[in-house]
């Protein structure tokens, strides 16, 4: 479980809209949550539970290697009123875990 690259080109959506930042990097979460679940996987104690259960019972899904920790994205940006300086929460990952 790790945190891997996703480059954000706004051009892309055709957001013509924001002036600044026109890219950045998102980052997403990828990969397995291993069993058993080590300190570096940053799980819950439901996480390591739920791998417990799944060790016995493979109906049961592993935890899933999501964010836990994201920080904001200020825009610089048009709008019916003129230019926007607006920071939005959540929008970069900043570490993945097993949840």
């Amino acid at each position: 479980c790790k945190r891997k690259p996703l480059f954000i080109n706004f051009s892309d959506f055709e957001w013509d809209w924001i002036i600044a930042p026109t890219t950045y990097k998102a980052f997403y979460c990828s990969g397995k949550c291993p069993s058993p679940l080590h300190s570096q996987m940053n799980a819950t104690n439901h996480a390591v539970m739920q791998m417990k259960v799944h060790d016995l019972n493979p109906a049961v899904p592993r935890p899933c290697c999501v964010p836990t920790e994201m920080s904001s994205l200020s825009l610089f940006y048009y709008d019916e009123m003129g230019t926007v300086l607006k920071d939005y929460k959540n929008m970069i990952v900043e570490a993945c875990g097993c949840r």
